[in-house]
């Protein structure tokens, strides 16, 4: 499952990536690109870091922020759906991805997490 999820979020920022290029080059299309590119390729980064923590602890701190790039990405997804930013059914298929990691994240980070 690790290496599994590793290899799904490469592609969903690979994804990302690409349809981040196909903006228009306005303000709005540089601005708001940025900073999808930057959250969306977060996601499996931050993952691939968890997986590799120190402790318990560090794990669940880098599944933490990985689900905060996947909550945001999804917010800026959002914005490219509202104000038809982007290609309507990549943004579609792209916040639907980023909907199912962010589940999948928050149950891990659940789970990692110490009973009180």
């Amino acid at each position: 499952m690790k290496t599994e999820l590793e290899e799904r979020t490469k592609r969903f920022a690979v994804q990302v990536v690409k349809s981040v290029a196909a903006f228009p080059k306005t303000a709005e299309g540089q601005i708001i690109g940025r900073q999808l590119l930057r959250a969306g390729t977060s996601i499996g980064a931050n993952y691939r870091e968890a997986n590799r923590a120190e402790s318990k602890n560090d794990f669940v701190h880098k599944i933490g922020l990985a689900e905060k790039e996947a909550a945001e990405t999804i917010y800026w997804l959002e914005i490219c759906r509202d104000t038809n930013l982007g290609s309507e059914k990549q943004v579609t298929l792209l916040l639907n991805e980023a909907g199912q990691l962010l589940a999948i994240l928050i149950t891990i980070g659940r789970k990692a997490k110490p009973k009180l």
